[in-house]
This record gives structure tokens, C-alpha cells and sequence, in this order.
């Protein structure tokens, strides 16, 4: 092996390097300097095509209040037929809005996405470990991508309870980042959460809610108030099992569980930074929200032990990363109580 030799003028002292450490810490130099170029070009790009600045997003939010944006906008979020819901769904229909709470995380979503290096910082990250992790456990190194499927006021409405009802237990399974737990948890005494991925677990155990194993909650000796499943049933291996679980861990009579389902109905489940089809696969019939609905009220809770109680659509909100401020799915969310 030859080296080449490097005078430091200071010193006088001659250090031996391998020139293929040299090339390779060039080229890795290289690429870093490329990487970052490419991403604020993008940015930069974005930026001019979407008004990135400050006033923008002033403006953005000025517009989220008007009546003209909601109607051709953000109330599309919000938009159902009830008369496509069928005659036992549509009565048990409820509407909502977006609300004080609603806009203030997608102005924090906003402003977020503004924070260039931050951003720059989350892209590099996620590139170098995608292929190992998954995006739920980059996500929970990074601290990002929090998400909002309701507000207090919003669940209180689905759950039809005055603002001073206090219950026993809640159980969050999939809980995240504990975001939304943190939303529902304020209201019990006792807060229980599951969660797969171990940086979000990190997060969870720092909020103070109480871990349980996946395998665990439902052999816990006690039974729950509420148990919320919000969008798991999506990206969960035997989505038919666990409602049955469900139903048996809620307390006799009064248990209700909060089911939120991202419609239109696509299942997959994460494995090691892979999607791949689940083992139980659920039959959706329709093709538009309504009809999705339907289906899932008629045949597939009943089949399981369930009843609609109450159902609502609401925007299944994410935070963004540098090239979009937020994230929106559909949401179907559901109160369900189990059948006599």
C-alpha cells in the first residue's frame, strides 16, 4: 500500500494518508454538497411556486378563515351525502367543521415546513436509514411527523359528553407519538397506550402514559372505558381479530370504542421499511366514501360484534417536510358499541 504525504506548514510534521481514504472522503463530500444543492434548488423552486414567506403564510391563513376557501376548500375535507349513507347510517350521521384547534396545527404544520435546515436535516436523515427503518421509527428519532385526526371539542361531540365527564380508563392502540392520545387523555384517569415502533415509545414513556405490549392489553385483568383504534385497522396484519379483542377488553354496557379508518380502504403493513400485503384481508364493496361506509357498517362491524353508534368524516391531518406543509387523508371516524 503507498501513501502520500501532507506537510503541515505550521508544524513541519508530515502525516501519511491512504489515497483511496482520500478519495473516498472526497466523494463522500461530493455527494453531501450534491444532495444538499439538489434539495434547496427544490426548495427554492417550491418556494417560488408555492409563496413560502411569512406574508404567504399569513395570507394562507386569512384565506383558511374565509368563507370562499372553506366552501371550495377545507369543507371538502368535511363533505357528506348522507342519503348514500343508507336509512340506518344517515340518522346516526354527524357533521363536522374545522375548528380553532384544527387551524392551529395546520399553522404549526406551516410554519414547520418553513424551517429550512431542519428540513434539509430530515431529508438526509431519512434517505441514509429509510432502508433499514421504518418511517414510523424515523419519525420518532426525528420528532416529526405528528399527526390530528380530531380535536377535544370534536370527541366530546362523537362521544356525546358534557365538557366536565371524567372517565376510569382510556387505551390508545397504535398511539404514536401520543399526539392525538394527548388529546383524549386529559379526560381519564388512567391513560394505557400501545406502540410497536421504539422510538415512538421513547416518545410515549415521556408523556407518562402507561406501555403496554401488543400482546398485552388485552390480558391486563381490567377493562377499558374507551378504547381508540385510529387508523390501525389499515396497517394491522389481522384487522378482523383485533376488533374482536376490542370488544372483549370494554367494559359491559357502557365500553365504546373510537374507530378511525382511512377511506378509501387500502391495507398494508410495515415490515422493516417494507409494505406488504396483511395475512386477514377485509373485503371492502364501493368505491366513494359513502359507499365505503356503508359497507363497513353493514357488514363488516356487525360480523364482528359491533354497532354504529355515531360516524363522522374528518381530515386525517400530518405534519409536511420541505416539499408540503401538511398531509390529508380521508377519515372515517366511528363510535362503536358492542352488540347484545
Amino acid at each position: 500500500m503507498t501513501f502520500t504525504e501532507i506537510l503541515l506548514p505550521r508544524d513541519n510534521v508530515a502525516i501519511k494518508v491512504a489515497p483511496h481514504l482520500q478519495m473516498r472522503t472526497l466523494l463522500f463530500g461530493a455527494w453531501v454538497v450534491f444532495y444538499v444543492s439538489v434539495l434547496l434548488a427544490a426548495r427554492r423552486m417550491w418556494t417560488g411556486k408555492y409563496s413560502r414567506s411569512p406574508l404567504a403564510r399569513t395570507l394562507f391563513m386569512n384565506a383558511l378563515n374565509s368563507s370562499d376557501f372553506n366552501a371550495q376548500g377545507v369543507q371538502e375535507w368535511y363533505r357528506c351525502c348522507p342519503d348514500l349513507l343508507g336509512e340506518k347510517i344517515q340518522p346516526l350521521f354527524v357533521q363536522s367543521h374545522l375548528d380553532e384547534d384544527t387551524e392551529a396545527f395546520l399553522q404549526r404544520s406551516v410554519e414547520k415546513s418553513g424551517w429550512v435546515f431542519t428540513q434539509l436535516y430530515h431529508s438526509l436523515f431519512s434517505t441514509i436509514f429509510s432502508p433499514i427503518m421504518s418511517r414510523t421509527s424515523i419519525n420518532g428519532f426525528l420528532g416529526r411527523g405528528s399527526m390530528f385526526v380530531f380535536s377535544q371539542d370534536q370527541f366530546r361531540k362523537l362521544l356525546q359528553i358534557s365538557p366536565d365527564w371524567r372517565g376510569e380508563r382510556l387505551l390508545d392502540l397504535g398511539a404514536g407519538d401520543g399526539g392525538v392520545t394527548e388529546v383524549m387523555g386529559s379526560l381519564f384517569k388512567e391513560v394505557y397506550a400501545t406502540e410497536v415502533s421504539l422510538p415512538m415509545r421513547w416518545q410515549l414513556q415521556r408523556k407518562s402514559y402507561r406501555l403496554l405490549e401488543i400482546d398485552e392489553w388485552q390480558k391486563t385483568g381490567f377493562q377499558y372505558d374507551i378504547i381508540s383504534c385510529l387508523n390501525l385497522l389499515d396497517r394491522c396484519d389481522e384487522p378482523s381479530q383485533l376488533l374482536r379483542d376490542i370488544r372483549k377488553a370494554l367494559v359491559p354496557g357502557t365500553g365504546r370504542l373510537i374507530l378511525a379508518v382511512v377511506l378509501p380502504f387500502q391495507p398494508y403493513v410495515e415490515i422493516r421499511g417494507r409494505w406488504v400485503r396483511p395475512s386477514e384481508h377485509i373485503r371492502m364493496e364501493g368505491t366513494t366514501w359513502e359507499e365505503q361506509v356503508k359497507n363497513l357498517s353493514d357488514d363488516i362491524f356487525l360480523n364482528v360484534g359491533f354497532e354504529v353508534e355515531v360516524v363522522t368524516r374528518l381530515p386525517y391531518l400530518c405534519e409536511g417536510d420541505m416539499h408540503q406543509d401538511y398531509y390529508v387523508l380521508d377519515d372515517a371516524v366511528f363510535v362503536l358499541k358492542p352488540r347484545e
